[in-house]
């Protein structure tokens, strides 16, 4: 979504890094690059204003001029300007004291308002929560059913007293004058909190109508239905490629049903990405979750830190964390660890493991883009194939269990059979199990404490070891040649005068005799060590 703006970003700083002081001209080109890349990325004018102000102001302070390192210091800056326009503190549900949590949902048409429903309640299903959805979407062709199908999906109950609209019609009557009525969609949301409440479901996720524009219509219905129903949260899910309109229609929902929070859809799109960036500013309503996928699973909790350091590429490390605990079993990730540090063999069954763990968490390309720094390998994450890991998968599964755990033992003809297997060829099949005895080395090179090899700071063997010993106890030579003479013949003389035997030049290998010592040569106090 961020990606152009992030790369023009990352551009301007790169600029910066090769001054050691800034001056108001460097400011001032740096602020101007920065406006025009969130006007680029369709964020509001007046968003862009405020916030290359803020920028510019502080970067011109005392705060810069004064730092070590001013570069940095400027994408400080923008880094907490930016958390700041996406709402500052990271906000999710306020759950209701008494009786079930009442959230509704509001948006245009076609924002995803039901996927995203479906979504909300597997994630507080996932929290603990026993969610219901209300189908209070009683015009758009079909919005009952889908709800129910997403419902499905998400193991999450759907009270839905009323079809509404099944026959592919739309709500305006044939003349064009009135509304054709499929149900009471106040009545259907007012029913549906009783129904929480007699079967103890906690929370209740009410899905609205859209319409295709803002119109009045819309909003006394939405209205009409939150004065009905008193909701805790009220949810505004907007299109994160809508653009410029962004700022619009979130005014326009301001103002008719006053919503407490914003959900980001669409999040994993192509588009420029200036409605996540314009809808907290202007309205000053938090955005609290984004929608990133077609999937149940694939809904975040949106952290306004994190988003920035997207943005700017630093990455999202935390977020990633997070994703691997939830994918990696505990019980495997013990017996892996217990493997590593015993440096038996890996095997095909854990590589499996891990396969599939990965795959819980999500599509590669996201996972290394939340890697600090990969922003610059974006073309190359773009061309990244993640077919190839089918590939891989397949020419594993077409192995027999003792083949996987004895990848030494996989002959010719095997080889030729796992191909035959997986739909792949035999030199495919060699370079998978080449790679693959390369990472078993290295692994038990690790569990030794060699290190990875070729790797700077990370060790590489007892004979590396060895060597940089040896190394670190030579002395570099001078370039100056009359030096270089005199201190060879130092040298010289310090190993002539060493006796052989001694470590210090000293000891009973240089006919030394501590009894001939005279007492007056002594310490006083030591004569009585001598015997005399």
């Amino acid at each position: 979504m961020f990606t152009s703006l992030s790369d023009r970003l990352t551009a301007t700083f790169k600029n910066l890094r090769t001054k050691g002081r800034l001056s108001e001209s460097d400011v001032n080109k740096t602020v101007r690059d920065i406006r025009l890349a969130l006007l680029d990325a369709d964020v509001a004018l007046p968003v862009v204003k405020e916030f290359t102000s803020s920028v510019r102001d502080r970067a011109l302070g005392a705060e810069v001029s004064q730092a070590l390192n001013p570069a940095q210091q400027v994408v400080k800056i923008v880094n907490e300007e930016l958390v700041d326009i996406l709402g500052g503190a990271t906000r999710t549900i306020r759950f209701a004291k008494t009786g079930p949590t009442v959230i509704m949902l509001a948006g245009l048409q076609g924002a995803g308002k039901t996927t995203l429903a479906g979504k909300l309640a597997y994630w507080l299903k996932e929290q603990g929560h026993t969610p219901m959805l209300v189908a209070a979407d009683l015009q758009r062709p079909n919005a009952v059913t889908q709800l129910q199908v997403v419902g499905e999906r998400a193991g999450v109950p759907v009270f839905a007293p009323e079809q509404g609209n099944v026959g592919g019609h739309d709500a305006v009557g044939p003349t064009g004058e009135g509304t054709r009525s499929f149900g009471d969609p106040v009545a259907v949301s007012r029913d549906g909190i009783r129904e929480a409440v007699a079967k103890h479901h906690d929370v209740v996720i009410v899905d609205t109508a859209g319409r295709l524009a803002v119109d009045a219509d819309l909003m006394a219905q939405a209205g009409q239905i939150r004065e009905a129903i008193n909701p805790d949260e009220v949810l505004f899910v907007i299109d994160a490629m809508i653009g410029q309109a962004a700022v619009e229609t979130a005014e326009a929902f301001l103002e008719g049903v006053d919503f407490t929070g914003v959900v980001l859809s669409k999040l994993d799109g192509d588009a420029r990405g200036g409605a996540a960036l314009s809808v907290a500013g202007v309205t000053g309503r938090p955005i609290m979750f984004a929608s990133t996928g077609e999937g149940v699973k694939d809904f975040e909790v949106f952290h306004p830190d994190r988003m920035a350091s997207r943005i700017l590429d630093m990455g999202d490390v935390l977020t990633l964390i997070e994703q691997a605990e939830k994918a990696f079993d505990r019980n495997q990730a013990a017996e892996m660890e217990r493997k590593f540090l015993a440096a038996e063999d890996f095997t095909f069954d854990d590589f499996l493991q891990q396969m599939s763990a990965i795959k819980k968490m999500g599509s590669l390309k996201s996972m290394l883009k939340m890697m600090p720094g990969m922003g610059q390998m974006s073309a190359q994450l773009d061309n990244l194939d993640e077919r190839e890991f089918d590939r891989v998968e397949a020419m594993v599964r077409s192995m027999t269990p003792f083949e996987r755990n004895h990848p030494k033992q996989i002959n010719g003809s095997r080889r030729a059979r796992i191909a035959g297997g997986s739909g792949v060829t035999v030199s495919e099949v060699n370079q998978l199990l080449e790679r693959f005895g390369e990472a078993q080395k290295m692994m038990k090179q690790l569990a030794r404490g060699g290190g990875i090899p070729g790797m700077p700071g990370m060790g590489g063997g007892k004979k590396a070891r060895q060597q940089q010993q040896q190394v670190r106890g030579k002395k570099s030579k001078s370039g100056n040649p009359a030096k270089r003479a005199a201190d060879a013949k130092a040298a010289a003389q310090r190993a002539a005068s060493k006796p052989a035997g001694a470590s210090f030049g000293g000891g009973a290998a240089d006919g030394f005799d501590p009894a001939a010592m005279d007492a007056s040569q002594l310490p006083k106090g030591f004569e009585k060590f001598l015997g005399k």
